[in-house]
């Protein structure tokens, strides 16, 4: 029996072309720039959770003065909470993307196989990320629904 040598080849024999060189630069041009009109957004969400949340503790403390409700000022800063923590994930988003771009566009041209590896790992992490990002939404969405069936199911007795 004849054993044969399996050799490292380029992603099982194939290679990126020019065409694939040029789809691969124009990925990565969009990615860095949807990478930092998304941290932009982010900064400016930030901004408006903070601002958005001193306006409505404002507004929930002079309700509580006039209707006697005390919780105002706690449901304020619970949205604000909410906001910053969304803004909090959505960033690991925008920071894969960004390096994947980075990476991307310096490993073609530098024609360096490491650089691209690097981009390729930030494009599968983004992937992971968003991926494990749905199933917990998903997961929200089961949990709403049987919370929901059993609200029914309660209030029809």
């Amino acid at each position: 029996m004849e054993q044969t040598e399996i050799s490292a080849s380029p992603l099982f024999g194939l290679t990126i072309d020019n065409t694939g060189k040029s789809y691969l630069s124009e990925a990565a041009r969009w990615a860095r720039f949807i990478s930092i009109v998304g941290f932009i957004f982010l900064a400016l969400f930030v901004v408006l959770a903070i601002f958005g949340g001193t306006f409505l503790s404002q507004m929930f403390l002079k309700s509580s003065n006039m209707y006697g409700n005390e919780m105002g000022g706690s449901f304020a800063i619970g949205i604000v909470i909410y906001y910053l923590i969304v803004a909090f994930i959505a960033f690991f988003m925008y920071l894969f993307l960004y390096r994947f771009g980075n990476k991307m566009k310096a490993a073609l041209a530098a024609n360096n196989q490491d650089l691209l590896n690097g981009s390729f790992l930030n494009l599968k992490l983004l992937y992971r990320y968003l991926g494990i990002i749905m199933i917990i939404g998903l997961a929200f969405m089961v949990i709403g629904l049987l919370v929901a069936i059993v609200g029914v199911a309660t209030l029809a007795r």
